[in-house]
């Protein structure tokens, strides 16, 4: 068993690899929230690594993704270890899951007790959502099933983040306006990547949408996003939601001029702008 320290800096080790965005925002928050929303991050990331996997099957992927939301949902229920269990199911596929993936017990394990449930309900949800989505072959034809997708990629990371705002210090945010931070920062995500994605034989564009369609799409959760953070006072956590949210925004601006991000120059100006507010 490692000692409380050491999965403390292993995490933030680990999180730091895998995302430039959230890094820094969660860096920031007060001790125990911080580690918390790091968690959280780290089960997700974890799980999604498994669906965006390129080498894995895709009967794999489904059967991993519905197995580990299994595990979860046990977790929840008997508040049994599930470390065995996760090893054993992750251990054929060692050489190609990553480092976040594979350690997803310690993750769960450096989560504060008395909001993992939230954690484990949150990433488990999302498990068996993206596991619909493999299925059916990321095939996204309306603009019901892009918010469907969206909302089990992005929109639970939302809802999950209003959970431990709630359980930290009673911070109150809109449901909806949750979903649609999670759906906005999605959203910018896919207009950056769909070029990538069109490499790989997916597109997140509904049929007949073309940028204009996926910009608006995107300029409408991102509003949503900017009205859920007006719920917020406590400083930490309004700078959390601020930094990512005032990226996304940079981030479609810089696209729409068609330039393919923001310059290192414009996200540290940006950053820094982003935690100046309230």
């Amino acid at each position: 068993m490692k000692t409380e320290a050491i999965l403390k800096k292993e995490a933030m080790k680990v999180l730091k690899e895998t995302s430039r965005t959230f890094y820094i925002p969660i860096k920031l928050l007060e001790p125990n929230v911080r580690e918390a929303v790091a968690s959280a991050y780290l089960c997700m990331r974890a799980i999604d690594e498994i669906e965006d996997h390129e080498q894995l099957d895709k009967v794999v992927v489904v059967s991993l993704l519905q197995q580990v939301s299994d595990l979860l949902d046990r977790k929840i229920e008997t508040d049994e270890p599930i470390a065995e269990e996760l090893a054993e199911l992750f251990a054929p596929y060692r050489d190609q899951l990553p480092e976040v993936t594979l350690r997803l017990a310690d993750w769960i394990d450096f989560c504060p007790d008395t909001v993992t449930d939230k954690v484990l309900e949150s990433t488990a949800i999302m498990g068996r959502g993206m596991a619909e989505w493999a299925e059916k072959d990321w095939i996204v034809a309306t603009r019901e099933d892009l918010d469907d997708y969206t909302y089990y990629v992005a929109g639970l990371v939302g809802v999950m983040l209003a959970d431990i705002w709630r359980w930290y210090d009673g911070t109150e945010t809109d449901r909806d306006l949750a979903i649609g931070f999670g759906r906005g920062l999605q959203s910018v995500n896919i207009l950056r990547n769909y070029k990538e994605d069109a490499v790989r034989d997916v597109n997140f564009f509904p049929n007949g949408w073309k940028l204009p369609e996926m910009f608006s799409y995107a300029e409408e959760n991102l509003a949503l996003a900017d009205r859920y953070i007006e719920d917020i006072q406590t400083k930490t956590i309004l700078n959390f939601c601020n930094i990512p949210l005032a990226l996304a925004h940079g981030t479609l601006d810089a696209l729409k001029e068609g330039r393919e991000k923001m310059s290192r120059v414009e996200v540290v100006a940006t950053v820094n702008k982003a935690m100046l507010k309230k």
